[in-house]
């Protein structure tokens, strides 16, 4: 399965930017909110400066306590990106973000930011795959 078959089954505002220089407050807050775990940082919201995660302020908020959530979110983010683009193999995705340890990555098509991908939608995608494919075998041995 492609990238951009996860896209597509998901939201088109399935992305939630915040510029650089907002606090990490204001990002906890989206996060909460939105019940989601990833906020990308964007200057213009098309292109990924940067990218935040809830593991990230927990780990700060454990090394320096309440006083990190009044910091700048470019504090905090990620900016050695690992993305994917929409025609990539969810099997490469997926083991990318398990060697890397992350949970969340950016779709990046021609420079622009298109989406955010998670690892519970890449595992989704590829156990609907396997469960098709378990069904076409099954089909095939049956005579159907």
């Amino acid at each position: 399965m492609l990238v951009h078959q996860i896209l597509k089954s998901k939201s088109e505002d399935s992305v939630v930017t915040i510029a650089p220089g907002s606090s990490v407050s204001d990002a906890a807050k989206i996060l909460s909110e939105k019940r989601i775990g990833t906020v990308v940082i964007s200057k213009d919201g098309k292109a990924a400066n940067g990218i935040l995660s809830e593991r990230d302020i927990v780990r700060e908020l454990g090394k320096r306590g309440v006083g990190c959530m009044s910091d700048s979110v470019d504090d905090l983010m990620t900016t050695k990106l690992v993305t994917c683009a929409p025609g990539d193999q969810t099997g490469d995705v997926m083991q990318k973000m398990t060697e890397g340890r992350f949970r969340h990555m950016p779709v990046i098509d021609e420079g622009a930011l298109v989406g955010l991908i998670s690892l519970g939608d890449v595992v989704k995608a590829q156990l609907s795959e396997l469960a098709m494919e378990k069904d076409a075998l099954q089909g095939m041995i049956m005579g159907h």
